[in-house]
């Protein structure tokens, strides 16, 4: 059996502490989705209710933020199985927000320039996601 030196014992202790701390994040994530989740779950019979636009919105934003979560979640996920950070669901989860960011300021007015960027930031990301997604694809096939 060969000895192993401090930079390989280092490295063996880093290596464990950071699974153990995306293993903490992990439930944690876990966690708040679930609220997440059951928060819009328990906004529905509000959509009955006087207002039922705003109880919509509620209801669409805690959706999509447990949507976020479980995006970055599915990464934390993709770590362990493959011990590599995967960038799409990453992407994806900055997709989400962006769309949550557009429907929540639908209520309002918005500046013309704020559209733009906004559009810009949409249009960056999805070319991204495809991008990312089809390279990512190639790696995992079996050559």
């Amino acid at each position: 059996m060969a000895a192993t030196g401090p930079i390989e014992s280092m490295t063996g202790f880093i290596s464990i502490l950071t699974k153990l701390i995306y293993f903490i994040t992990a439930v944690i994530l876990s966690l708040l989705a679930l609220v997440s989740f059951v928060v819009a779950a328990v906004q529905f019979p509000a959509l009955f209710g006087p207002d039922p636009t705003a109880s919509l919105l509620n209801i669409l934003h805690a959706i999509l933020l447990t949507i976020i979560i479980v995006e970055i979640l599915e990464t934390v996920t993709a770590y362990f199985k493959t011990s590599r950070v995967l960038v799409r669901p990453i992407l994806v989860a900055g997709l989400t927000a962006t769309v949550r960011q557009v429907i929540i300021a639908g209520v309002g007015t918005i500046n013309p320039t704020d559209t733009l960027v906004i559009v810009a930031v949409i249009a960056v990301l999805t070319a991204a996601v495809v991008l990312v997604g089809k390279e990512e694809f190639h790696e995992d096939k079996p050559c």
